[in-house]
C-alpha cells in the first residue's frame, strides 16, 4: 500500500462526480469565480459550494474572497498524487503485456 494512499482516496473520492471533474477541468483553463463555475450547471449555488467543498478538501483546488467575490483556483500539483499511483500501475501491467506478447509469439512459432 503507498505511502500516500490517504491522500490518493482523497482525490479519487473528489474526481469520481462529473460535477467536480468539469469543475477541474475548466479550472484547468484559469482561475474563475464561484458564478461562472456555476454557469453550466442546472443546480443551486449552495449544491455548487458542496461540489468546491469537497474539491477544497482533497486538495484539489483553493479559493480565495476578495468582499463578495469568491475566486477558485486549481491547486499546483494537485493531481501529482494520482499521476504518481497511475505510473506505479503501468509498469507491472506493461511488465504483464510484454510477458504476454512473448508467450504469443512463441505459441505462433511452434505452430507454423
Amino acid at each position: 500500500m503507498p505511502k500516500y494512499h490517504d491522500e490518493l482516496d482523497a482525490v479519487l473520492r473528489a474526481l469520481a462526480d462529473p460535477t467536480r471533474r468539469a469543475v477541474v477541468e475548466r479550472l484547468a483553463k484559469s482561475p474563475a469565480v464561484v458564478s461562472e463555475l456555476a454557469a453550466p450547471f442546472a443546480m443551486a449555488l449552495p449544491s455548487l459550494m458542496q461540489h468546491l467543498r469537497v474539491l477544497e478538501e482533497a486538495g484539489l483546488v483553493t479559493s480565495s474572497k476578495q468582499g463578495r467575490v469568491r475566486t477558485v483556483s486549481l491547486r499546483p500539483g494537485a493531481l501529482d498524487v494520482l499521476h504518481l499511483w497511475l505510473d506505479e500501475q503501468r509498469t507491472p501491467a506493461e511488465r504483464q503485456a510484454d510477458r504476454l506478447g512473448i508467450h504469443l509469439t512463441r505459441t505462433s512459432a511452434k505452430e507454423t
